[in-house]
């Protein structure tokens, strides 16, 4: 199982209300909310393995000399090394450091690799994977990844994460008419505002559905716009053949990383907290008893 956290912890501090402090009036919500949502996770699902995948740059370099409107309105500060600064709620920024030590402290693995989104690191660890693997985001970007041959699907959450979304082939293809691959190839043709991606102007993601359907995938459009005899209405032809540089590049932006050079790590679900003094202090010091409690014994039991 493989947690795109970032997703998760911006959906708990949005979903436990932010009357959730600690003892010294700290916001504690998001830490609470995530804490919970992994307890429900493990309970529910059980797996062998769970990876908590972090933005160690939520807007890489490379993306952005690409594309340079990736995610350009979500930056509150520029900096001329390291990743940017990104919009963030004033009361969520401080509680990714407790994230992260309440993480620790339990022995869930953490991984983030210097210029590189969680989704890269999902990408990669998905490719490497002999077995079936479980990815857990409110990010739709990671439908790519499906692949029911290889056991592969996402678990979008609908409501916390008791209620999720189980998102295979037969999902998409009723939902947006293409399977995981394919849809790297549909978001990158009707863009995404949330992403800064501009997209193709006048496709949208009924028309790119069908675009895809008729031929294949992107190299198939591409070759479609050359060949007289395709299909393709004059408009569209002419918009695709205008958009040419936006998707020679699209595609290394818009699809995850299989490369990333992952540190090493344990992803061994832990039976029980790896430093439990540790945990009893953190629960303490963010009244966050409960929530310790619900995740230390779902991982008992």
């Amino acid at each position: 199982m493989l947690l795109d956290t970032a997703s998760l912890y911006y959906r708990a501090y949005f979903g436990v209300p932010d009357s959730v402090k600690a003892p010294d009036g700290t916001p504690v919500n998001a830490v609470r909310g995530l804490l919970d949502f992994i307890g429900r996770l493990v309970q529910d699902h059980r797996p062998d393995d769970l990876v908590a995948c972090m933005d160690a740059d939520w807007r890489p370099h490379w993306r952005v000399e690409l594309i340079p409107s990736y995610k350009a309105h979500r930056v509150a500060e520029e900096t001329a090394v390291g990743p940017d600064v990104e919009e963030t709620p004033d009361t969520l920024a401080p509680q990714v450091p407790i994230i992260e030590a309440a993480l620790d402290a339990f022995g869930i693995a953490r991984v983030g690799v210097a210029g590189y989104e969680a989704d890269d690191v999902i990408g990669t660890l998905t490719g490497r994977a002999t077995g079936p693997v479980d990815i857990v985001t409110g990010d739709r970007d990671l439908y790519q990844l499906v692949d029911d041959a290889k056991q592969r699907r996402v678990l979008y959450p609908l409501k916390g994460v008791g209620t999720l979304q189980v998102t295979d082939e037969a999902w998409l293809r009723e939902k947006y008419g293409v399977d995981g691959p394919g849809y790297a190839d549909l978001a990158l043709l009707r863009g995404d505002p949330s992403d800064g991606l501009p997209g193709v102007p006048g496709i949208g993601e009924k028309t790119a559905a069908k675009l895809l359907d008729a031929y294949g995938d992107l190299a198939g459009i591409i070759a479609a716009i050359e060949d007289p005899t395709s299909k393709l209405t004059p408009t569209q032809r002419k918009r695709l053949d205008e958009s040419r540089p936006y998707l020679a590049v699209a595609p290394k932006v818009v699809q995850v990383a299989s490369d990333v050079p992952l540190p090493p790590f344990d992803p061994a679900l832990p039976a029980s907290p790896a430093q439990p003094d540790l945990v009893a202090a953190l629960a303490h010091r963010w009244g966050l008893s409960g929530a310790v409690e619900r995740l230390s014994s779902a991982l008992r039991s």
